[in-house]
């Protein structure tokens, strides 16, 4: 059920389908609980409890749904707000929150955070991500801490978290996206992935540590679809652009990282033959949307203006 149903509900459903048309896939699951790793694609606060005056701390980002900025980098609710409703379950707490509830999950992604840790970006890569210091290293350190407080012992953690729902991502977008507004070359920018890959690897074999038996670990996105990037890297050659007016060659990263996340992934499974892990294809979600876009009509407004 799991591993059938999910991968289609948590790649494409969520983002054009009615909630209620989806919903018993997610409640036949039967989560109990559900943690999420990641950027802004899933923060529901942190980064502006980390930074109160951030953009994302007031309108119009949360105007549409909760009249208010919630810290979340939306109009109104996120793919895991969804994701936890369909599952039957409360809308997850960001871990700062010190009147956070966590019977039923945490939510531990922070806006703007990225795979690689700040320190290994700054000395490798000579790049300081501008928006928060709390990379996917941060975030797991922080799971840690919070299994730490909430189990007794690494079986009672195991039994606790059987019916728990994990998710890894989408996390190494914004390595890549402060690589390229930095000017770093495609090339450059490629000499990234290895270690973004190996972050995630490593990320995903740290929850199953912890007891994690249900995991989801998106991909990227067609980067080269996305307004930001149209606008800094607008061009006057058309063989720059494909069909849907995409860049070619920023797509061309997001698939090369894809391909490899995948491998990655595949590897982790047969090491770990009872941890089912789903690959959440947000690349092909994103061009299906794109390919659809007259039977959408105003939801691929909605898509298109979505903020990284």
């Amino acid at each position: 059920m799991f591993s059938s149903k999910l991968v289609l509900v948590y790649s494409l459903f969520f983002l054009v389908l009615p909630l209620g048309s989806i919903a018993h896939i997610l409640k036949a699951c039967k989560f109990e609980a559900i943690y999420q790793l990641g950027d802004s694609l899933s923060d529901t606060g942190n980064v502006i409890i980390e930074n109160p005056s951030s953009a994302y701390a007031r309108l119009p980002y949360g105007q549409n749904f909760y009249k208010k900025a919630t810290g979340r980098c939306s109009n109104g609710l996120l793919m895991i707000d969804y994701i936890a409703l369909s599952a039957g379950l409360p809308l997850l707490d960001a871990y700062l929150n010190p009147k956070a509830s966590t019977s039923h999950g945490v939510n531990f992604a922070v806006a703007g955070s990225t795979a690689l840790p700040v320190e290994f970006l700054a000395e490798k890569y000579s790049l300081v991500p501008p928006v928060t210091n709390s990379s996917l290293t941060v975030q797991l350190g922080w799971m840690l801490s919070h299994f730490n407080t909430t189990c007794y012992s690494r079986q009672d953690c195991s039994k606790k978290l059987e019916k728990s729902l994990f998710l890894v991502g989408e996390i190494g977008g914004n390595d890549y996206i402060y690589s390229l507004l930095e000017g770093k070359t495609i090339d450059e920018v490629k000499s990234v992935r290895s270690d973004v890959v190996k972050a995630i690897k490593d990320a995903i074999l740290r929850v199953i540590d912890y007891g994690a038996t249900r995991i989801v670990v998106p991909g990227n996105l067609p980067m080269g679809c996305l307004p930001a990037f149209l606008t800094e890297f607008d061009t006057n050659d058309s063989n720059a652009y494909d069909e849907f007016h995409c860049l070619k060659e920023v797509n061309s990263l997001s698939m090369n990282f894809n391909g490899h996340l995948q491998k990655a992934i595949e590897k982790i499974e047969k090491e770990h033959p009872n941890v089912t892990i789903i690959y959440g294809d947000f690349y092909n979600a994103y061009k299906w949307i794109l390919q659809n876009a007259q039977l959408l009509g105003k939801s691929l407004a909605v898509i298109l203006s979505i903020s990284i």
